[in-house]
């Protein structure tokens, strides 16, 4: 069983109601996202939510044409999106009941992430993903999220 660990203002507001419920959860493949993915699922049944599952992309730094033909790139967007949806596909399976909503964009996870969230009713990542790191209790996605993101925050560990 995972642990999880919150942290923001759980109270909401008066309004709350009228709004459209949405839990924001970011993946990147890693088995930590896939954790935070199923408790996130979870959640968003709960709450009766959507579930916005985000990923963020970057081109790898060394783009140059030495380093291959100019188009190679170009089919990154879509490889992306499919990487999340076929994650999403593995740790779901058919998710009856639950709302799925996919944002994959090019850009740093973290700000990928918090942009996503702004206005949710939760945002979930992962303690740990893909990142180099690997005995940091906390990744740097993670970190940045807990800092600054809008709404409260549950970090799921593995």
């Amino acid at each position: 069983m995972s642990d999880v660990t919150a942290t923001g203002d759980m109270s909401g507001s008066e309004d709350r109601e009228d709004r459209h419920h949405v839990v924001v959860v970011g993946v990147d493949g890693s088995p930590g996202s896939s954790d935070a993915l199923r408790w996130a699922a979870d959640e968003a049944r709960l709450r009766g939510a959507v579930l916005r599952v985000v990923y963020g992309w970057v081109l790898p730094t060394m783009i140059y044409p030495a380093y291959g033909p100019a188009g190679m790139y170009e089919d990154m967007p879509a490889e992306a999106e499919g990487r999340t949806r076929t994650q999403v596909e593995e740790v779901l399976g058919d998710h009856p009941g639950l709302q799925v909503e996919f944002e994959v964009h090019e850009g740093r996870a973290a700000e990928v992430v918090l942009d996503a969230a702004k206005g949710a009713d939760m945002v979930v990542v992962g303690s740990r993903g893909r990142g180099g790191f690997s005995g940091l209790l906390l990744g740097s996605v993670g970190s940045q999220v807990a800092h600054h993101a809008t709404c409260p925050v549950v970090i799921v560990r593995a």
